[in-house]
Parts: structure tokens; sequence; C-alpha cells
């Protein structure tokens, strides 16, 4: 008995005293398999963050600076010429696909009339800047499901590692005869090794899916008085 518990002891020690990479060397495939699984969807969660942080504060920095181009133009084609250095902004979309709807439809003024251009439906107008506005929706949410999947799959993953460790340890038990800590402690270090792991990846996810959704919430409803003030000032120019 007294070798068999320095031996197990012995291989517990290596097991810990090697950091990360001991813990690798001496865990089991399906263990490493779930800590590169957590790890894989840690590294895409966080290029997705990145992305979308730096994406979202210039489209609503941008969305700031066109509005205010847009209300100060007295000409739709002058807002158009600043709309292509605009291209991260939502409401640049749903601009120009009014601004098109609308050069589509305009009647021509015979020369020398007073009278102003016009054009045949309003409602066209409204709906070329509905669709416009779910195709920037979507643009906008692009890579927050992700996110989203991996907050709500990363820590059952995490909890598939600990149980598998949990039935290790209990295994080690049954082979060994013993239930001290140097026979457990291998098991138990994959379970709570891999449910650290599972939460880590988790958690990130979930606070800036949260935090990127209220701001997509935010720039569609920017996107909703755009559509608004774009409808009201045709209806008064061109009707």
């Amino acid at each position: 008995m007294m070798i068999h518990f320095l031996l197990a002891q012995s291989a517990a020690s290596n097991a810990f005293g090697g950091g990360a990479l001991g813990f690798l060397k001496h865990s089991g495939p399906t263990a490493i398999a779930v800590i590169v699984l957590l790890m894989v969807f840690s590294f895409v969660s966080f290029g997705i963050i990145i992305n979308k942080w730096t994406t979202l504060a210039r489209a609503a920095r941008e969305s700031k600076r066109f509005l205010d181009v847009f209300r100060k133009s007295q000409k739709f084609s002058e807002v158009n010429a600043v709309a292509n250095q605009l291209t991260y902004s939502p409401l640049v979309g749903m601009f120009q696909a009014g601004y098109q709807e609308i050069n589509q439809q305009v009647r021509p003024v015979a020369g020398g009339s007073a009278q102003r251009p016009s054009i045949r439906s309003l409602d066209a107008v409204s709906r070329a800047l509905a669709r416009a506005a779910s195709v920037e929706e979507t643009r906008l949410e692009k890579r927050l499901s992700f996110l989203a999947s991996t907050a709500s799959v990363s820590p059952f993953i995490g909890l598939f590692g600990t149980v598998w460790g949990i039935m290790n340890a209990f295994g080690e038990i049954g082979r060994q005869g013993s239930a001290n800590l140097a026979i457990v402690a291998p098991g138990i270090s994959e379970a709570l090794i891999t449910t650290a792991a599972g939460l880590f990846a988790a958690i990130p996810a979930a606070l800036f899916f949260n935090y990127f959704s209220d701001r997509v919430k935010a720039l569609s409803a920017t996107m909703d008085d755009f559509a608004m003030e774009f409808i009201s000032m045709v209806e008064r120019n061109f009707t």
C-alpha cells in the first residue's frame, strides 16, 4: 500500500508541477479535447469582440456626422456626395436606397416651368428605406450569434469535462483501492480546469453579447428616426 501511495503521489506532483503544460501532459485525450475546443471558442469570441467594438463605435460616430450633414444640406445630391465617405454608418445605406428610389420616380419638369419635381409613390420610398434598414441591421448583428452560442454552450462543454474528470477520479479509486488525495487529485484537476475554461469562454461572450445588442438597438432606433425624417423631407419637397 505504501508503494502504491508513493507512486500515486509522485504522479500527482508531476501533473501539477509543470503548470498548464504539466496538466496537458498528464491529462487524457478527452480533457485535452475539451480544453482545445473551449480555447477555440474563446479566441474566436475575443476576435469578434474586438471587431464589433471598433465597428459599432465607428458606426455610431459616422452616423452622428451623417445626420449633421443631412440636416444642414439643402439638396440630396450634396448629402450623397458626402455619404461615400461614411460607409460604416447604417444611415448611409438607407439614404442611398431612398435617394435611388427618388431618382427613379422623379418626374421631369418642363423647361421654364415653376413647378417643382414630384414623385409617383411615397410608399415606394418608404419600402425602400425599410428594406435598406433590414439589410443594415443584419450587417450590424453579423457574428453576434456566435457570441450568444459561446455564452450558452461553453459552460456545458466545461461541465462535460467536469463530469469526465470526476469519472476518472472514481475510476482511479477503484483501480488503486484507495481514496486519498494523491489518487483522486489528477481527475479532480481535470474537472476543475475544464470548468474554469468553460466559464472563461462563456462570461466575456455573454457580457459583450448583451452590450453589443444594446448598441445595435440604439443604432436601430436612430435608423427608425432617420427613416421618418427622410420621408418627411421627401413629402415636403417632392409631393
